[in-house]
């Protein structure tokens, strides 16, 4: 008989093993509810900051504010592609992907303009606040999805979102609850063996 704190390490456990990415194109057209989208981010809030800098900043487009930075998105890859590589395809792509999400958060990082904690920790710092926000939605039953790539790490896209010359935009989290009657993905991964763990 398992005690209340092995239940909820077995809950812990689950959850964790039970996240996925799924890209919003599989995503449902429900709206996800503003109290849980609050609980998302206060997750996050709660993520390992060293020096305690808590750099996490996020921007999030509901609504027609996502159709805009489809828009915006689609436009920038445009820009920063040379004509003999620009896809048709993947501007129409990147233009609906935010439509296809309840919500879109853009990951962002603060930095301070004098700042004593190296810039790595204040990334990895950011990193574990998506992981809490992924974990979170994860136990919602709500699908998350993590994107980079294309215009994220532009001029472009720091400038439209206002960000200091110090911060950075480190993606786009999708999220979104699956349509209904579909399972939830099933993962894997390769076992924890000497490849990847070695004891000493």
């Amino acid at each position: 008989m398992n005690t209340p704190q092995d239940k909820k390490t077995l809950i812990v456990n689950d959850v964790i093993r039970k996240r996925r990415s799924v890209k919003p194109e599989k995503m449902s057209d429900v709206t996800i509810a503003k109290s849980i989208i609050d609980q998302i981010i206060e997750n996050a809030n709660w993520a390992p900051t060293h020096g305690l800098t808590e750099p996490w900043r996020f921007k999030i487009f509901a609504g027609d504010a996502r159709a805009k930075l489809g828009q915006f998105l689609a436009e920038a890859y445009q820009e920063i592609t040379p004509a003999s590589k620009f896809q048709q395809t993947k501007y129409d792509k990147t233009k609906m992907r935010p439509t296809k999400a309840s919500h879109v958060m853009v990951i962002c990082m603060e930095r301070k303009e004098k700042a004593r904690i190296p810039l790595i920790e204040d990334i990895e710092a950011v990193a574990c606040a998506v992981q809490n926000m992924h974990l979170t939605a994860t136990a919602y039953g709500i699908a998350g999805y993590w994107s980079s790539g294309g215009a994220t790490y532009s001029q472009t896209v720091k400038n439209y979102l206002e960000l200091g010359q110090h911060d950075r935009c480190l993606g786009f989290f999708y999220l979104g609850y699956l349509p209904e009657k579909t399972e939830w993905p099933v993962g894997k991964r390769a076992s924890t063996g000497a490849e990847k763990v070695v004891w000493y």
